[in-house]
């Protein structure tokens, strides 16, 4: 068949199946699926909600006439068989993040309005591995060869850990090739590598700073701060972004309202530990001992690309290395901070290493690597590569947008070969009522499913015409 063929014939399906498609999305949006270990049991390692969505994705794909396989609740594949064994991958997970506040639609049920889909899980990950799905049923319908078998394999456990894709590459081989619908069009063939740190002071004796406490997650920027100290509130000037309160008894309140940002992009924010740092080191509010566990920190956490604590570098697929102080507290007379970077191939993660080390070594403090992922890479030149992002341009006539990398991590990373593709288009503009994924009223354009589904069936149709051997 030719392209022209091919994206017509998916077009029909479009629309003679709109309808299933959405309802097919809606059975999974309608399960919380976010993990509780807790809760967990045989068949349910990440408690009963992501069980519970990936036994419902793979009765929708039993339901298509695949054959479906449940992998003891961890993760689960349905296949449409080539001529061959050879796999051709997509991986798509049922898990989502918790609803939280802020809500104005129902997070647990498909809303439509306005040519929009709306609920948990609609944009991330449910509704385009429902669109991924069907392109797969398409596929099947298409006068093109297949040498190759499309496995889709069902996660259950991305938002958190993946442990998923641990389990299930400790007992299947890894497909040829693989995509996840799980991140941006065009086409991501690169992911940063991954290091969190752990920086721990020697134990203060006699503190000034009595608490400090700030960030949410070791991955993010810190939005909020607040530390306690003695202090004279009448020596105490005020500063912008914080509120400084005398509680009495030579005790002071500081506040420190920042900025939150993904790690991936510590730019868009502004770190609220930094601005209680500097305030601290300004205006003495420390020991010496403390003084040179904040002269350190605010080494991490004034420059987000590691030139404060030396280990700024950049590559030609990456661009720069970044990196976030996320989280600050005190525990047993120690004050720890925890680092998260996202670093190109032209450092090593013990160059990492060495470097905070030595800073650590300085103050009588230690440093602790506790989480590593090597960069993820394939070359934007590869014929996989190729094909996505030719069906990409193809189907939408965009030739400005380009293959990218990121700093995020998402499936791809854990296989042999693959890429993030689709669905989001970020260049496009929605309404302000429709939110983002892990916030409140996510939402996905109909369009744009309807788009990357075309893109989908034509990619996958062309994945088939490749050497994968």
């Amino acid at each position: 068949m030719k392209r022209e063929e091919i994206v017509a014939a998916a077009e029909s399906y479009w629309d003679a199946n709109r309808d299933a498609i959405v309802a097919d999305i809606a059975k999974l949006v309608e399960i919380p699926s976010t993990e509780d270990l807790a809760a967990a049991a045989p068949g349910a390692p990440y408690g009963p909600g992501p069980a519970q969505a990936l036994a419902k994705a793979l009765e929708i794909a039993e339901g298509m006439g695949f054959s479906a396989t449940n992998c003891e609740g961890h993760v689960g594949f349905a296949d449409l068989p080539g001529d061959t064994e050879t796999q051709i991958g997509i991986i798509g997970h049922m898990d989502v993040v918790p609803a939280g506040p802020g809500w104005t639609f129902e997070p647990f049920q498909v809303t439509e309005k306005d040519g929009f889909l709306m609920g948990r899980g609609c944009l991330d990950d449910k509704g385009p591995s429902m669109v991924a799905l069907h392109a797969v049923k398409c596929l099947e319908g298409l006068n093109v060869a297949r040498p190759y078998t499309v496995r889709f394999i069902f996660g259950a456990n991305e938002e958190t850990s993946m442990a998923d894709v641990t389990y299930y590459r400790e007992r299947y081989a890894d497909p040829a090739f693989l995509f996840t619908p799980d991140a941006d069009f065009p086409v991501c063939y690169g992911e940063k590598g991954g290091f969190d740190g752990r920086i721990t002071s020697p134990t203060i004796i006699d503190p000034v700073i009595l608490e400090f406490d700030g960030g949410g997650a070791t991955n993010a920027v810190p939005g909020s701060a607040t530390a306690l100290v003695r202090g004279d509130i009448d020596a105490l000037p005020q500063a912008d972004r914080l509120t400084i309160a005398g509680l009495g008894d030579g005790l002071v309140r500081i506040t420190a309202e920042g900025v939150t940002a993904h790690a991936a992009w510590p730019e868009r924010g502004m770190s609220a530990i930094k601005l209680i740092v500097d305030y601290l080191l300004e205006n003495g509010l420390c020991n010496q001992q403390e003084r040179e566990f904040l002269e350190l920190d605010q080494k991490l956490v004034s420059a987000t690309d590691g030139s404060g604590v030396g280990i700024a570098t950049a590559d030609e697929y990456f661009g720069p290395l970044t990196v976030v102080g996320g989280t600050i507290h005190i525990d047993n007379c120690h004050l720890i901070q925890t680092m998260d970077s996202r670093f190109p191939t032209s450092i090593t993660a013990d160059e990492i290493i060495a470097a905070m080390t030595k800073l650590t070594d300085a103050i009588g403090g230690t440093f602790e690597n506790t989480l590593l992922m090597e960069p993820f890479l394939v070359k934007p030149d590869d014929k996989e590569i190729q094909v996505l992002q030719d069906a990409f341009q193809f189907v939408t006539g965009d030739t400005e947008h380009k293959p990218f990398t990121i700093g995020g991590g998402t499936y791809a990373r854990e296989f042999a070969k693959g890429a993030s593709f689709g669905v989001n288009m970020p260049w496009i503009e929605n309404p302000q009522w429709v939110g983002g994924e892990h916030g409140p009223d996510e939402g996905v354009s109909e369009e744009l499913l309807k788009t990357s589904f075309v893109i989908y069936v034509l990619a996958l149709a062309e994945l088939q015409a490749l050497d994968l051997s």
